[in-house]
């Protein structure tokens, strides 16, 4: 009896001693002097910073930018240096380069990879933007420029976090970076490098800031991303661009065709046609959805933002639904024919649309790929022909939220917001989350702090001061917490 009470007691005293050094260490988050009174000192350097990267023009899908996508890469390397990393090294690829580095303080503590991409999306419109793309300048809070949010102003928190950790002395835990310039067109070499480095990349948990926050009053984390499948198609009726006034009603314009084909994709209920599309979607329950709905929206605020009279979308489903539990088909572009000034009176001898489809969990993109195209070609007439060219996929994937990991960025965001952030999936598609699971077996934080309205991918790209500031203040904490909550 005595025995066993004695062990009872032991594991109460145990218990006690956790709690209170737990305690002890959420005291301390909420007083650490540095990370401010650094950042505070080192703002104006830190946008700076972000300006050097923002002039260059890392464009990944257009050749003629190549020259700018391998300096961006040298200037990354330059930063992880200048912060503290080592072994910085410029990775080459049958692409773009990744840059590698890392900071090894103690082999028995935990290590936190950090993935980031350098790569941009193009510019285009180029007229719609209301100063240069590529000219960064701060308005109304925001810093205007393609990349400021996605991704070099939220890659370049982290740099700019772990600057802070090595000044102050305050790194708790090992770090490696993996920072890719291809993300925007597909990631295409990065799964080669990840299967041949998983040595080198080894570590315990991936933070990524490629996602963003419901609102600046409240922070959320992503806890879901869609997938995606990406295909271009051709339409071709007769072997050259016709007169439309000698053969206007005779033949196939490949335009129109087009047109209606993309039309018989969906049906008045803006449900996707595609046969089996929808045969391996999550359903999720009537409980998960009321969960979901919690979260903070105002489709007032939403419609007023995007300047629209109504909503659209797939009959049965909200909002927030729609954009995150529910596959969609999309045309991300459409293109034929005479597009110059004035008129030419003519049917083109080809047509093009560029098409993507977001997928939930359970969905394949592969698969989603073959049906697509086996009913793209099937509903094409007899007087064109049809060409479907496959671009890049990705999986969709759900990461846990009773993690150590998550729980660390949870608090991390607690402590800068002074609220807890609310897990939410996200409509958007980061390729590599799912594929680094299955060839690193680790999950991943997705951390992100841009804004729905940041128009990222749209003329106008833009990030807040202070949620570029915020990040940078945020991550250090979530360092601290992930390295004691791990021991």
């Amino acid at each position: 009896m005595t025995q066993k009470k004695s062990k009872e007691e032991k594991v109460k005293i145990q218990k006690k001693e956790k709690e209170k050094k737990f305690n002890n260490f959420k005291l301390f988050k909420m007083i650490n002097p540095h990370i401010n009174s650094y950042i505070e000192k080192n703002k104006d350097r830190f946008l700076n910073e972000l300006f050097e990267l923002l002039r260059i023009p890392s464009v990944s899908a257009d050749p003629k930018y190549k020259a700018d996508v391998i300096k961006t890469a040298a200037v990354i390397k330059e930063k992880l240096i200048a912060a503290g990393a080592e072994k910085v090294e410029i990775c080459e690829t049958a692409g773009y380069p990744i840059v590698y580095g890392e900071k090894i303080i103690d082999a028995k503590l935990p290590t936190v990879l950090v993935y980031g991409h350098y790569d941009v999306q193009p510019a285009d419109p180029i007229e719609l933007w209301t100063s240069g793309p590529f000219e960064p300048v701060i308005k109304d809070g925001k810093i205007y420029a393609r990349g400021a949010c996605d991704d070099k102003g939220q890659m370049y928190m982290h740099v700019k976090a772990f600057e802070l950790m090595m000044q102050t002395n305050s790194l708790p835990c090992n770090v490696k970076f993996m920072i890719e310039g291809e993300e925007e067109v597909g990631s295409n070499n990065l799964g080669t490098f990840v299967k041949a480095n998983k040595e080198k990349l080894k570590a315990d948990v991936i933070v990524i800031s490629d996602t963003g926050i419901i609102a600046n009053d409240i922070p959320s984390i992503t806890v879901g991303l869609r997938g995606l499948s990406y295909v271009e198609v051709e339409v071709t009726g007769p072997n050259r661009d016709l007169h439309s006034g000698l053969y206007g009603g005779a033949v196939a314009n490949p335009i129109n065709i087009l047109c209606e084909m993309i039309a018989k994709m969906k049906d008045d209920k803006n449900h996707i046609t595609i046969p089996g599309f929808y045969d391996d979607v999550e359903i999720l329950t009537a409980e998960e959805r009321a969960e979901m709905a919690k979260a903070p929206f105002s489709l007032d605020e939403y419609k007023k933002a995007l300047d629209l009279s109504d909503i659209h979308g797939e009959d049965g489903y909200t909002t927030n639904e729609r954009n995150s539990i529910r596959p969609t088909l999309d045309v991300n572009g459409i293109w034929g024919g005479y597009q110059g000034e004035g008129a030419k009176t003519v049917i083109a001898s080809k047509a093009y649309a560029k098409i993507s489809m977001r997928l939930v969990p359970h969905q394949n993109s592969d698969k989603i790929m073959k049906i697509f195209s086996d009913y793209f070609t099937s509903i094409a007439p007899k007087s064109v022909k049809v060409k479907v060219t496959p671009h890049h996929g990705g999986e969709p994937v759900v990461t846990p939220s009773t993690s150590v990991a998550y729980k660390a960025a949870s608090m991390a965001m607690e402590t800068t917001f002074g609220k807890k952030p609310v897990p939410v999936r996200s409509g958007g598609s980061i390729p590599i989350v799912a594929m680094f699971k299955s060839e690193l077996g680790l999950d991943s934080v997705l951390m992100g702090f841009g804004l729905d309205s940041d128009a990222i991918h749209s003329p106008n790209e833009h990030y807040g001061v202070f949620n570029y500031l915020k990040g940078i203040e945020t991550i250090p904490y979530f360092y601290k917490n992930y390295a004691e909550m791990s021991k």
